[in-house]
């Protein structure tokens, strides 16, 4: 069991890393019609449906990048269900992610359609024999129809209205947790820490895909968080190694600049040979400062009013973008203050670059979003 739920994983992660282009493209094709729109004192384009014009070009612009986000549970089940079984399995996956959006099954909906597509294609694949002249027929016709048809038994018939009640109920939930004052913030603070943790380990990693998986139901707020403390650590070294240079060697100098370009597009990894030199205290530190980071963007108001793009140039697709900036920069700055009071880089640098082979660090571009 504890195999099988390993390997659910990581079809769940090919799933959201196929989705993720998806969303950050179309996320880009709704806000840059919008900033330009504030540019020019409008606040919402909706009123520019109709009509001719340059203001009703950005509104048919950004309709593209809202069919884009529309189909987020559709790609998602697709390739889950591809990550399981190959080309046989997709169209059902499709066709299972799309019954998911249409019966407000949602995530959850999309993720059992993906599994129940993936596993009928690979137990047909298993199971049933033909003769060899008709062996052909398995991947275009046989298998195909036997996903499809049982998705659309289980998913239309069974539990379209099961699922749609508790995936409407879970999002209510959310979405009252993602505006109420207090709620929020305590979300940002748990998000923001568990972010900084362990930097692409699991703690991170299950934030990161609650995250991504609360976009497939229009919940973008908790992404915001999570974006912003995705870019603290990093961020935070690079700027340590810039104000207290003496407290840092020379090779750890040359690492913070790179680590300039890991903050800027959201790569936690990049604060590992920092925090690895005395994790006992750079662990806490760490996640003090995206737990902080993440509240300041609760607290001055960041919103997510469409999927946020992760990195510290995600600011233009968020609602009170300069509030999302505030937030990194507290979080960043705490951390440089800090770590630089408690640890001396230098006077364990050199014991830290026999310990720690640079090609053995994995750095994972899933925190990209």
């Amino acid at each position: 069991m504890k195999d099988f739920f390993k390997e659910a994983k990581g079809h769940l992660m090919t799933g959201i890393g196929y989705m993720l282009p998806l969303i950050i493209g179309a996320s880009l094709v709704v806000a840059i019609p919008k900033i330009i729109g504030l540019c020019m004192g409008i606040t919402s384009l909706d009123p520019y449906a109709e009509g001719t014009g340059f203001l009703h070009i950005l509104k048919l612009i950004e309709n593209v990048g809202w069919t884009g986000i529309g189909l987020i549970n559709t790609v998602l089940a697709g390739f889950i269900a591809y990550s399981i079984a190959d080309k046989p399995a997709i169209g059902a996956g499709f066709i299972g992610g799309a019954i998911a959006s249409n019966t407000q099954a949602g995530f959850l909906g999309a993720v059992i359609a993906a599994f129940i597509a993936g596993y009928t294609v690979r137990w047909a694949k298993k199971h049933i024999h033909l003769p060899e002249s008709m062996n052909s027929m398995m991947p275009l016709v046989i298998c195909p129809f036997i996903a499809t048809g049982l998705v659309a038994i289980i998913m239309g018939a069974i539990l379209a209205d099961p699922l749609a009640w508790i995936n409407n109920s879970l999002v209510a939930w959310l979405k009252e947790m993602s505006t109420s004052g207090t709620s929020q913030l305590i979300m940002a603070i748990i998000l923001g820490a568990m972010i900084a943790s362990d930097m692409g380990g699991p703690i991170n990693k299950s934030a990161w895909l609650a995250g991504n998986a609360l976009l497939a139901e229009n919940i973008y707020q908790p992404n915001v968080f999570i974006n912003c403390a995705i870019c603290i650590p990093p961020l935070a070294y690079a700027i340590a190694t810039v104000i207290r240079k003496n407290r840092f060697s020379e090779s750890f100098r040359e690492a913070g600049k790179g680590n300039w370009v890991m903050g800027f597009i959201g790569i936690t990894e990049g604060a590992i040979p920092f925090t690895l030199v005395k994790p006992q205290v750079l662990v806490p530190i760490n996640m003090l400062g995206g737990a902080v980071g993440a509240a300041v963007c609760s607290i001055l108001g960041a919103k997510g009013d469409i999927p946020p793009v992760g990195g510290i140039y995600g600011f233009v697709s968020i609602t009170n973008g300069w509030a999302y900036l505030a937030g990194i920069a507290a979080g960043a700055v705490l951390i440089a203050v800090l770590a630089t009071l408690a640890v001396d880089f230098n006077q364990q640098s050199e014991e830290s670059s026999e310990e720690i082979d640079m090609d053995e660090i994995e750095i994972s571009f899933e925190d990209i979003k």
